[in-house]
């Protein structure tokens, strides 16, 4: 009894304060029936049902890891518009820090990044099933940022866009050799033999990425110019004309850039050039972000996110020497507002695919992450490089050869 009356107090002391402090256009419903509003709206446009009284805890100090938890284990419920939840989520969060100081407790991380802990982790998120990604990205399965030109393009010009954006600015020409480190299903190899005559090789970490890219390779005939290997890139051999690394650097491990930036390095020729796109963290005090803990258990196991401060230290370190360096946050944010918008309209086939509770993990992730690059609490660069101590001939005058091209065109 004197648990309960406590913990109604509790309850009742952050009510009141989420209606003076945050306002929020929340109904919160409780297993017993009992709703309170969380502010001063007569429609609110979310309703958070908590059905238990073992998820309150959770509730009273709502960070982003607490609430992920509580949703994919069924402990609340949410109802509304997908973008409001999300909005409603960061607030409830922000509401917890500022009564906590300013900050939430962080966990630090360490992981060993072992070839066979690496391929684990990327198996782990890559080999839902190939099904289930098709349900929700473009129809060539591009797995990353894509480049919004005008910002009115459909997902997969822009996507197709974003392949042509990075072959052009590498200057990838007919006869070269293209190493793409993390390949996906295929789409950039695929696009870079048969609109710039390059010959590829892709690599991947995931089964079935590599069954499905080997047989589309297959299936447009071009097993002459493109290899698709099930390979780690710390066992590459070989010299690359040209290096593409596209949504991969996030499995390295921070500890490991510099190796990882190094490698690159020893695999390109001379007078190659290479591109590293990859998310990372507005923070350079390398403090663990809000959100971090539930990634690293349901999405990203072992993913670690820098700060482009450090990509570039730590790409000089292994060799190369940046020369471009691109923000595409805006673009990220629209990309993953796309792939939210497929997975809602999909959404009775996605849970019957893949269960509940990884339905609620996908749902709230990628709503989550358009919301996070949309505020700055997440980005990206494109950075593109060469070896260190090259002439400054080397480098492009301007950017004008990028763009003089049409992007995304259809040969």
């Amino acid at each position: 009894m004197f648990f309960k009356q406590a913990l109604d107090k509790q309850l009742d002391t952050w009510i009141a304060d989420l209606r003076e402090h945050a306002n929020l256009p929340v109904k919160l419903r409780l297993w017993n029936g009992s709703e309170y509003p969380l502010g001063s709206f007569d429609t609110p446009n979310v309703t958070l049902t908590v059905r238990e009284a073992g998820a309150l805890p959770l509730l009273l100090t709502p960070s982003l890891d607490n609430l992920g938890e509580a949703y994919v284990q069924e402990k609340i419920d949410l109802d509304g518009k997908l973008t409001d939840i999300i909005d409603v989520g960061y607030r409830f969060s922000a509401a917890a820090k500022r009564r906590a100081g300013g900050a939430l407790a962080k966990v630090a991380h360490h992981f060993t990044h072992t070839k066979q802990d690496d391929k684990n982790a990327i198996q782990y998120h890559y080999d839902v099933s190939n099904e289930f990604y098709s349900q929700w990205l473009d129809p060539n399965m591009v797995y990353s940022c894509a480049y919004f030109e005008h910002g009115n393009e459909d997902l997969a010009t822009a996507q197709l866009k974003k392949i042509d954006h990075i072959l052009t600015k590498i200057r990838v020409q007919p006869g070269q050799t293209l190493l793409d480190i993390g390949c996906g299903w295929g789409a950039l190899v695929l696009r870079a033999a048969q609109k710039f005559g390059a010959r590829c090789v892709g690599i991947t970490l995931s089964q079935n990425q590599f069954d499905l890219a080997t047989a589309r390779v297959r299936a447009a005939g071009l097993s002459d110019r493109i290899e698709i290997r099930l390979q780690d890139y710390r066992d590459i051999t070989g010299t690359f004309d040209r290096i593409t690394s596209v949504g991969m650097f996030e499995h390295v491990g921070k500890k490991n850039l510099a190796g990882y930036f190094g490698r690159m390095c020893e695999l390109l020729a001379d007078n190659g050039v290479a591109m590293n796109h990859g998310i990372t963290v507005p923070d350079p005090s390398d403090a663990t972000m809000d959100g971090s803990q539930f990634m690293g258990r349901y999405v990203f196991p072992q993913g670690e996110l820098p700060h482009i401060g450090l990509v570039l230290k730590t790409m000089q370190e292994g060799g190369l020497e940046a020369f471009d360096v691109e923000l595409l946050r805006r673009h990220y944010a629209q990309t993953l507002r796309h792939w939210a918008d497929n997975f809602e309209a999909h959404s009775g086939a996605i849970r019957e695919m893949v269960g509940e509770k990884k339905f609620r993990i996908w749902r709230v992730y990628l709503a989550g992450c358009a919301h996070a690059f949309d505020t700055d609490q997440m980005s990206i660069y494109q950075v593109v490089c060469h070896k260190a101590g090259n002439p400054s001939s080397a480098i492009p005058w301007s950017r004008r050869y990028i763009y003089d091209h049409p992007i995304g065109q259809k040969d």
